[in-house]
């Protein structure tokens, strides 16, 4: 009997309801092939809904995206509409109602995609960022007070848990193990004297459950020059939500282009959906031109597919998408071609 997975679809905005279109399609060839089906429901939540009717979703969406196998996004944020208006109207919502508390981003430097970096090297540079999704730095904890006085003042809490840094701790223990046995956690504990050095004490506690990984700790800024410096000698590297953030998105331009760049929000436990995205945002500038990379949303696909249980399927795509890198003249803008994404799309499904 064929396995039919459920998937939501949320374009989102800008160049996000160009880059899902060329993923289904990428999905039903591999489900063809494998012997699984999707069936597709589509939802209009993104900063054009906000300005229209004032939220992001509607009151009962988590409930809608509830019974979901996953949930496949394009790019949310537009001008008109502040970033943290629709980050929290939307995205925070989902990740942290369904404790999607590991954020995963693959990086790796492709044959025929030149880096910035001269010595990231393709068959070299091939690490994953596993950040901490659900609490850290982007707490709603804080507040502000004397608006509009000259003693206005912000303050902005940091919540780190127990649970929330052991389950982190494990997750890339664990992804250290199955790859290459090397993790470093990203810190910053000479700086910050509560959190950080809380952080330390329980990725240390947590080592000692994976004695076949080695692994060390890097202060964050220390750590950002080593990625450029030296970006092939990093396996697995574990940080918070903050720390993640920014290393993921550094990592993805020391690959080449951030138009290439997948992840995953993952609730491991599969008690909820998990959220699969391209990390190269709405693009405003180039919204509506046909000119999108496609393979951020392409890869985030394979990594659903992954996660789905079809393995296979998603190697299909992964080698291809080397193949057609490596091989192939075909190129969208920000590789330094002239492409379109339905050309570029339609070249990389001849090649699977």
């Amino acid at each position: 009997m064929t396995t039919n997975h459920r998937i939501a679809l949320i374009p989102g905005d800008g160049i996000g309801a160009e880059v899902l279109p060329p993923a289904q399609q990428v999905l039903d060839v591999l489900g063809h092939r494998h012997g699984f089906s999707l069936s597709y429901t589509s939802y209009d939540w993104s900063c054009e809904r906000y300005l229209r009717e004032g939220a992001m979703m509607p009151a009962d969406g988590l409930d809608q995206l509830r019974d979901k196998d996953a949930i496949l996004l394009g790019a949310v944020g537009y001008p008109g509409v502040p970033d943290h208006v629709s980050l929290w109207g939307l995205l925070i919502p989902i990740r942290r109602s369904f404790r999607q508390y590991v954020n995963l981003r693959p990086i790796r430097v492709f044959e025929g995609v030149d880096s910035p970096v001269r010595g990231a090297r393709p068959g070299e540079v091939d690490m994953v960022v596993v950040r901490e999704n659900a609490e850290g730095e982007y707490s709603a904890i804080g507040g502000r007070l004397n608006q509009g006085t000259s003693e206005e003042l912000a303050v902005q809490e940091a919540v780190f848990t127990r649970a929330g840094v052991t389950r982190i701790a494990d997750y890339a223990f664990s992804l250290a193990a199955r790859r290459r046995g090397r993790l470093t956690s990203a810190t910053k504990s000479n700086g910050i004297i509560h959190t950080m050095p809380f952080w330390d004490e329980l990725i240390a506690e947590r080592a000692a459950g994976h004695p076949g990984v080695t692994w060390e700790q890097e202060h964050i800024d220390a750590l950002a020059a080593k990625f450029v410096l030296d970006p092939a000698r990093f396996d697995v590297v574990v940080a918070s939500n903050l720390f993640g953030d920014i290393l993921s998105d550094l990592a993805a331009a020391v690959a080449g282009s951030i138009g290439i760049a997948p992840s995953a929000n993952l609730n491991p436990e599969r008690d909820f959906p998990s959220m699969f995205e391209p990390v190269h945002g709405s693009a405003p500038d180039i919204a509506g031109r046909g000119i999108a990379n496609p393979l951020g949303a392409i890869w985030s696909a394979a990594m659903m597919l992954d996660h789905l249980g079809h393995p296979a399927a998603a190697q299909d795509i992964t080698d291809a998408i080397a193949s057609l890198l490596a091989k192939s003249d075909t190129r969208t803008r920000d590789l330094g071609g002239t492409a379109t994404t339905a050309e570029f799309t339609e070249k990389l499904i001849e090649l699977l």
